[in-house]
């Protein structure tokens, strides 16, 4: 698996349990959900994910989006 691939598990494993937080204890958890999805529309044009950077300095191969 490489950075790209885990970026996007994590975040999809981030928004979805927050969701489901959001149902079964307070709504507050959907602010997981914005921010997540807040650091995924600006590494889209910027290209800096902090995540990557944590999983680059673990020795994950680089994808083409994240390098």
């Amino acid at each position: 698996m490489n950075i790209d691939r885990m970026v996007m598990a994590f975040a999809g494993s981030m928004i979805l349990i927050s969701l489901l937080l959001s149902q079964l204890h307070s709504a507050y958890w959907l602010w997981l959900t914005a921010f997540v999805g807040a650091n995924l529309f600006q590494a889209s044009f910027s290209g800096f994910c902090p995540l990557a950077k944590l999983l680059k300095k673990t020795g994950l191969k680089p994808g083409i989006a994240f390098h």
